[in-house]
């Protein structure tokens, strides 16, 4: 690997080793857009997120594609760990949003090339694994033969019971003359796509999350879907019951009328 990033706190030591420190073939790098926009969060999707693990868990949590870092430092601000990776070097030379705030906990990287995160507390550095792992309107901008390298790139990083959740974009979004989604396909097509590289998805949490996501059809991606995926065998953490009033909460929130109500259009 030829690119080594790291960062020390008075808790840790992180390091990063990457193939490549930045995507440099990306249309979404070359063409900045989303990486110099995003900075998407939704505590909503933080509190049920957290409600899923035994409570006083010390959750690790890692997000590809976290353009701004807005999600990451809201998941550090709740007191758990969190790196984010980006492709593009647009926030980090611009200082732009959380790359300002928590520099320590951004990296960037090509995450369809080989990396490792690893961490060092009280002794020698071992490799950094996550119990979740999040990619907002992320997948649509990798290649389709990149796909096996990056879904090799999570398993490694994620813990043997941990959940790999997403949102994709089933459509193709063309800026300045570019299209910046380089795999484009529905939802069946990207379903079966991961149940060949070992990874099953897991419709159950989607429904459990009732629309509450950091992106998605509500928030600022119309024609994108969600994935939740873990190992076949994985023994996934139970699924809170939700109430009437939760459920019928989380419709409302970020729904066209409640935004018209609050404003928000």
């Amino acid at each position: 690997m030829t690119s080594i990033q790291t960062s020390t706190t008075a808790a840790q030591k992180l390091t990063l080793k990457a193939e490549r420190e930045v995507a440099y073939t990306s249309p979404d790098h070359l063409n900045p857009w989303g990486t110099r926009r995003d900075n998407s969060v939704n505590r909503r999707f933080n509190d049920k997120l957290y409600k899923l693990f035994p409570q006083g868990a010390a959750l690790k949590i890692l997000d590809l594609g976290c353009s701004g870092g807005g999600f990451v430092r809201n998941c550090l601000d709740d007191g758990f760990l969190a790196v984010g990776l980006e492709g593009s070097d647009y926030s980090k030379r611009w200082r732009r949003a959380e790359w300002r705030t928590i520099p320590e906990y951004l990296f960037t990287c090509d995450v369809t090339g080989e990396f490792e995160l690893t961490i060092e507390t009280n002794g020698p550095a071992k490799l950094l694994q996550f119990d979740v792992v999040t990619c907002w309107e992320m997948m649509e901008h990798i290649a389709t033969p990149d796909l096996p390298r990056l879904a090799a790139n999570i398993t490694k990083h994620l813990t043997p019971d941990g959940l790999w959740i997403m949102s994709v974009s089933s459509r193709p979004d063309i800026i300045n003359g570019v299209n910046l989604h380089q795999t484009v396909q529905p939802k069946s097509w990207w379903v079966a796509k991961f149940a060949e590289l070992g990874l099953v998805h897991r419709e159950e949490y989607v429904t459990y999350f009732n629309t509450q996501f950091v992106r998605g059809p509500k928030y600022f991606a119309d024609g994108s879907f969600h994935l939740i995926l873990s190992r076949k065998d994985s023994k996934l953490p139970a699924i809170p019951n939700v109430g009437l009033l939760r459920w019928l909460y989380d419709r409302w929130l970020g729904s066209i009328p409640q935004r018209f109500i609050s404003g928000g259009f």
